[in-house]
């Protein structure tokens, strides 16, 4: 297994889901450098992961980082101006998600990322931590059916800090990303179109929206009703995949199917993937791509798909109307 060199640009909090994540994996990942214009936040993320090569100016570090792929986990507002200099110079990215704030955006990323032959992959690591994949897998093999329905509830109070707060796009873009992302990976198409109304609490200091409420039609007929709050005094995280022939409940890692006739669970499954353990996985998916000269499935080319949806659900409730992909 070839080991990579990995720098990362960005110091915050996510931050640290990446040197966690990648930690347990000498043999694969070797990070080598850190660079990010906050000199005090710089030195105590090196200092605390022992990273020796620290930079404060992008240039810099690409040219003597020596570096083999760069992790972004800059805030999401500034994600192009960072990854177009990393993309011309020819460095595969792996990137936080959401790779952009818009669906224009993530276009030309992508874009620039085709023209100069760099593959970028999306850190969805929701993925694999809540059990997107693992749902996605029993609906492959007939457990419940054709699915009809899917209904997920994610309610938290949530006060963020820093830059967050002052995006015009708030809770869909740091929780539903995820979720629209997994809804994406249990039904295995694309959506047809989307309708959305948002709200602000006052309870939350931010400048989007804290609530919204979507319902997504995919292509095969499936819909979706998804409900997000950032100011619930309730905490819940719930998916019910509701099939011809079953329904499957999920909760934290733990998935129940359960029939029509009898309330009891039928079948159990359990996946827990901490948040660090699918971050590397998700690096690792890029790293097995450049191995093998393949496309990575978590690819920038597939994630427009998902930023599509986070797209349509900000203009529907900006415009009032349901939009179609």
């Amino acid at each position: 297994m070839k080991q990579y060199k990995i720098g990362i640009v960005g110091a915050g909090g996510v931050t640290g889901l990446h040197f966690d994540g990648y930690k347990p994996y000498p043999e694969r990942i070797k990070i080598t450098a850190l660079c990010d214009p906050n000199e005090a936040l710089l030195h105590e993320k090196a200092d605390k992961h022992g990273i020796s090569a620290r930079f404060t100016n992008l240039d810099d570090f690409l040219r003597k980082g020596d570096v083999d792929v760069v992790v972004v986990c800059t805030p999401s507002p500034i994600r192009k101006q960072v990854l177009f200099p990393i993309i011309e110079a020819g460095f595969p990215v792996f990137v936080e998600k959401p790779f952009s704030d818009s669906l224009q955006e993530a276009r030309e990323i992508t874009e620039k990322a085709k023209s100069f032959q760099v593959p970028i992959s999306v850190n969805q690591n929701f993925r694999r931590h809540f059990p997107f994949e693992l749902v996605g897998e029993k609906v492959k093999e007939g457990v419940i059916g054709k699915i009809t329905t899917i209904v997920f509830t994610n309610l938290m109070y949530r006060q963020d800090v820093g830059w967050r707060t002052e995006c015009e796009r708030h809770a869909l873009s740091v929780m539903g990303i995820h979720w629209f992302d997994g809804f994406r990976q249990v039904i295995g198409e694309e959506a047809e179109d989307v309708y959305c109304l948002m709200s602000s609490s006052n309870n939350v200091t931010c400048a989007g929206e804290t609530d919204a409420t979507v319902q997504v039609r995919f292509k095969n007929g499936t819909t979706v009703t998804y409900i997000q709050s950032f100011s619930s005094g309730v905490n819940k995280t719930e998916m019910t995949v509701i099939g011809e022939k079953g329904t499957l409940q999920v909760k934290g890692s733990d998935v129940e199917r359960r029939n029509h006739e009898q309330n009891e669970p039928m079948s159990t499954w359990s996946h827990p993937v901490s948040r660090e353990q699918a971050t590397y996985e998700g690096l690792n998916q890029l790293l097995t791509a450049i191995d093998e000269g393949t496309i990575a499935a978590n690819s920038a080319e597939d994630n427009l798909n998902t930023i599509a949806l986070l797209d349509a659900a900000y203009v529907s409730a900006k415009e009032r109307r349901i939009v179609s992909l």
